[in-house]
């Protein structure tokens, strides 16, 4: 976390990344199910692969909010 923090990335950042993350994943569901050649089962995988960025990018902008306020 140091040396994101020292490379000048903030946790706002992380923060949007991760809210970014839950958009996009319903757009790629969304995308997803409006083509006719894939199935649900498809869409939903899509969904759920960008969808489990969003913890992450929420755990590094923790991580990097700690790092901010030493």
């Amino acid at each position: 976390m140091g040396a994101l923090h020292r490379g000048g990335i903030r946790s706002e950042w992380a923060f949007a990344a991760g809210f970014g993350s839950i958009a996009l994943s319903l757009l790629a569901w969304l995308a997803s199910r409006a083509k006719p050649g894939d199935d649900r089962a498809q869409s939903d995988r899509w969904g759920l692969f960008v969808g489990h960025w969003a913890p992450t990018f929420f755990a590094l902008g923790l991580a990097l909010r700690s790092e901010e306020r030493h």
